[in-house]
């Protein structure tokens, strides 16, 4: 189990980097990974929650998109030259960077998202989120909703914020077996050999629409890509086979919404409140109760979520919302492991 699943790191409170200051003058400056600001996934997430400091806390926000990973350290130590009051970055891969940067300016604060450094450091927090339990729920859903019995799931990079996703949504299809009696199978990943389907970017909206294609022409009938944007391509190619034939489980955000033009597609969507962890930190940061190590969004505290149905919520039974509603209780008090 992640050690960040356990406890809460922290450290002695490092006030006197969070100095306070007139909200006025507070600036939270943001780096993108690769897929860009506008990704409608975890970047696009993650930014609104600056948006949403911007309304609520009066302060200003900048960002940096990173068009290839060389573009990491740059940007960041642009912006440590920035005037910068807190530096956000977004994604697992900019892990590296991030802590460099940390490590060689100490006074300066960080927060990174999808990440979290053992031992912690002072000057970094990171917002890390238990995605395999909302995930775990989805995978019990989609066991439950399937008329192939198969059901698929990608990822964009074999890293653990995607592959968490992963042990989840097929854990909980196992445990809808085990449960039901069911012989569902998930195409795509095995969370014992940690191998799977990979494209190896999360830009690319053909490889989304490639690979949902091969699983679907492998019985697939519902279809969970952890990859970003590519996920995209995935639901444009459900869209033109009709949701009778492919549904969507869409990640990070409610997809249903940013995805408007393919909405009807999405069985559920996965979500990271990356958007509320972000202003949590921004605020710590102004108020001085800024401290290093990791902030855990999981099912309790509301920070990973299953969406709503939407235009599913009718052909979801009730006898199997109701199921749901009992294995989220369980995962909450702990009776429902997710990692086994």
């Amino acid at each position: 189990m992640p050690a960040y699943k356990t406890a809460f790191v922290s450290l002695a409170i490092v006030a006197a980097l969070a100095a306070s200051t007139h909200a006025s003058a507070f600036t939270a400056c943001q780096v993108t990974d690769t897929g860009g600001i506008d990704d409608n996934s975890f970047n696009q997430t993650a930014w609104k929650g600056v948006l949403d400091a911007q309304e609520s806390l009066g302060i200003e926000g900048r960002f940096l998109e990173s068009q290839a990973e060389t573009d990491y350290d740059a940007n960041i130590n642009s912006l440590v030259n920035g005037n910068c009051d807190i530096i956000i970055t977004v994604g697992f891969l900019l892990g590296d960077a991030t802590q460099k940067a940390a490590l060689a300016n100490p006074e300066q604060l960080f927060s990174i998202v999808d990440y979290a450094y053992d031992p912690p450091l002072p000057n970094v927090l990171g917002q890390v989120y238990a995605t395999d339990e909302a995930a775990f729920l989805t995978g019990y859903l989609a066991a439950g909703m399937t008329k192939t019995g198969v059901l698929g799931t990608f990822g964009g990079i074999n890293i653990p914020p995607v592959t968490i996703f992963m042990d989840g949504f097929y854990r909980g299809a196992m445990y809808y077996n085990a449960k039901h009696e069911t012989k569902v199978s998930v195409l795509g990943w095995n969370p014992e050999t940690r191998e799977g389907l990979f494209t190896n970017n999360f830009e690319s909206l053909d490889d989304g629409r490639a690979y949902a294609q091969n699983l679907y022409d492998e019985g697939a009938d519902i279809v969970m890509p952890v990859a970003g944007p590519v996920g995209l391509g995935s639901a444009a190619l459900a869209a033109e086979l009709g949701p009778d034939a492919l549904k969507i489980i869409g990640v990070d955000a409610d997809l249903y919404i940013t995805d408007p033009n393919n909405g009807r597609v999405y069985l559920t969507s996965v979500t990271k409140r990356m958007d509320a962890t972000v202003t949590e930190v921004i605020e710590r940061a102004m108020n001085g109760s800024f401290e290093g190590g990791v902030l855990v969004g999981t099912l309790e505290n509301g920070g990973v979520g299953v969406a709503p149905f939407h235009d599913m919520q009718a052909s979801v039974p009730d006898p199997l919302k109701a199921e749901l509603e009992q294995v989220r209780a369980g995962i909450i008090d702990g009776s429902i492991p997710v990692d086994e």
